[in-house]
């Protein structure tokens, strides 16, 4: 997607998340953009994101489906309005990630992420979330993200 901006770059540049920041140069780096009926991304393993068994680790997985999922809310925020209170990075917060593992991710091949807003209102929002490769899902996960309101 050249010429076009990331979700995370347009909307949250100076991030150091692991996952999604792009002020991380260590980190994934994730970019999700937004399409017709959702968000989607590319998301190409390294080398160090082996499970030991020459498939994608289980917990880089969860990590890229929360941090994808991070873009569809906050495209959905931004859409409606909701930014970040005083004092948050994000206007929202992963509350809970239930991940399905259903069948290994290749290592060696970019997956992609496909990610759609369920439910929303400005005190949570609940996406579904998939990982995707050869045309079939290799796991999916049903995120929930609350409202970022610092204490």
């Amino acid at each position: 997607m050249h010429g076009v901006t990331s979700v995370q770059e347009r909307l949250y540049p100076g991030l150091t998340c692991f996952g999604c920041g792009h002020a991380n140069p260590r980190g994934l780096r994730l970019r999700s953009y937004e399409v017709e009926g959702g968000i989607t991304a590319a998301f190409t393993p390294r080398p160090e994101h082996d499970n030991g068994v020459g498939f994608l680790n289980g917990g880089v997985i969860a990590t890229v489906l929360d941090c994808h999922s991070a873009a569809a809310v906050c495209a959905e925020a931004d859409r409606r309005g909701w930014p970040p209170l005083p004092g948050a990075a994000l206007p929202y917060v992963t509350a809970g990630l239930d991940v399905r593992f259903l069948r290994p991710a290749p290592l060696h091949e970019a997956v992609e992420l496909r990610a759609v807003v369920r439910e929303a209102a400005e005190a949570q929002m609940t996406v579904d979330v998939a990982l995707w490769h050869d045309g079939k899902v290799r796991a999916e996960a049903t995120a929930v993200w609350k409202r970022w309101r610092p204490r």
